[in-house]
C-alpha cells in the first residue's frame, strides 16, 4: 500500500484571485468546477504517475494571516531565468518578503493573499521537478517528520541531518518534500497544508489506518461529515487522506 502527495491546499480569502494567481506562476490551467474551490494543475495531469503535485485553493471565511509552516520553492533553469520568473511574479502580485533571510542566492516573495514562496536559483538536483522544486515543511525535528512522511509515501530519503530531511519520490519525479528545522515553529494551524490520496485500486480506510500506526492523529476542525479524512502528522501539521479514481 502506498499514499500519494496530490497537492498543497491553500486557504484563500478569495480562491479565484489567488487559484488565478497560482495558474499563471506555474504555467499550469484553472478549473473551478467546485463552488469556492479552484484547481491548478499542469496540462494532462494523471495521479500518481506524473509526479506532479498540485495546487488547490479553497475559499475559507477567515484564512489564517499567521505565517505558514508550509511553502513552495519554484525551480529555475538559469540565472537569467530567475530574474525573469521573478520580475513576471511581481507582475502577477507578488511582493518582495523579508523572513529574515539575508544575503541569499534565492529570492523570498509573497503571493497576492501574503503565502511566502521562494524562488530558487539553478541547482542542478532540482532540474527535472518541474515548476515546483520542492514542498518545504518548517518543523522542530526533520529526522523524525522525514521518516513520518518518508514510510507514509514511500518516499526515499535523499539527504537526512538533524537540521534538514529532503524526501523524493521512490519513481525519482516530481518536486522534493522538505523538511527545515525552524527555531519557534508555530503551533496554530496552518492556512497551508498537504492532501494526500491513495493510489488507484487501494483502500482509504487501510491507509488511513496506516498512517494512525505511524504516528498520525485524528483532528476536528468541524469539518463534519466529508469523504475526506482530517489528520495531523507527529508535529501537529493537519493534513487530508482524499479518495481519489
Amino acid at each position: 500500500m502506498a499514499l500519494g502527495l496530490l497537492q498543497v491546499n491553500f486557504k484563500a480569502g478569495d480562491n479565484a484571485v489567488l487559484g488565478r494567481f497560482w495558474a499563471e506562476a506555474l504555467g499550469w490551467g484553472a478549473s473551478g468546477g467546485t463552488p469556492g474551490v479552484t484547481r491548478v494543475r499542469p496540462e494532462g495531469f494523471a495521479f500518481p504517475e506524473s509526479g506532479a503535485i498540485c495546487v488547490d485553493v479553497v475559499t475559507v471565511p477567515d484564512p489564517e494571516t499567521a505565517t505558514c509552516r508550509v511553502h513552495l520553492d519554484l525551480a529555475t533553469t538559469s540565472a537569467a531565468h530567475q530574474a525573469e520568473l521573478v520580475a513576471r511574479l511581481k507582475d502577477l502580485g507578488a511582493t518582495p518578503a523579508d523572513v529574515g533571510q539575508g544575503d541569499v542566492p534565492w529570492t523570498v516573495l509573497a503571493d497576492p493573499e501574503g503565502n511566502v514562496f521562494c524562488v530558487l536559483e539553478p541547482r542542478e538536483v532540482y532540474r527535472d521537478t518541474g515548476p515546483i522544486a520542492a514542498v518545504v515543511v518548517d518543523c522542530a525535528e526533520p529526522r523524525a517528520l522525514a521518516r513520518f512522511w518518508g514510510e507514509a509515501l514511500d518516499w526515499t530519503p535523499h539527504e537526512v541531518t538533524d537540521d534538514y530531511a529532503q524526501l523524493h519520490s521512490a519513481q525519482g519525479v516530481g518536486p522534493y518534500l522538505e523538511f527545515l528545522r525552524t527555531p519557534g515553529v508555530l503551533t496554530a494551524r496552518n492556512r497551508v497544508h498537504l492532501d494526500v490520496a491513495p493510489h488507484r485500486g487501494d483502500d482509504r480506510a487501510a491507509e488511513v489506518a496506516r498512517l494512525r500506526a505511524l504516528g498520525a492523529t485524528d483532528v476536528d476542525l468541524g469539518q463534519g461529515d466529508v469523504p475526506w479524512t482530517v489528520l495531523a502528522d507527529p508535529e501537529g501539521n493537519v493534513f487530508c487522506v482524499l479518495a481519489w479514481g
